[in-house]
């Protein structure tokens, strides 16, 4: 079997867009996601464990936007999302 050298399977541009596709920003995960070395998500499923339907989606919305709104640009903002969850939440268990 002949063997092949990378120069044979991957030009310039190609290895430039495998190169940037590994070092692109994670957008799934980004950094104000994680908090002291806990992903949002893993926080999330635990304090909604026992909730079901709109307790546990405005639970689990209320603590992502109060997880992140140090770490975004639009902290304010985020505050004011997590509140609206709160209010709802307070508002159906009324």
């Amino acid at each position: 079997m002949k063997s092949i050298s990378t120069d044979q399977v991957w030009n310039e541009d190609e290895e430039q867009a495998w190169d940037a596709f590994f070092t692109k920003p994670d957008n799934i995960n980004p950094n104000h996601y994680k908090q002291g070395g806990v992903e949002c998500i893993d926080a999330l499923e635990a304090a909604t464990v026992n909730l079901k339907g709109i307790e546990a989606v405005c639970t689990a919305n209320a603590i992502k936007y109060l997880w992140r709104w140090k770490e975004k640009g639009n902290g304010h903002e985020d505050l004011e999302k997590a509140l609206w969850y709160i209010n709802r939440l307070l508002h159906k268990k009324k």
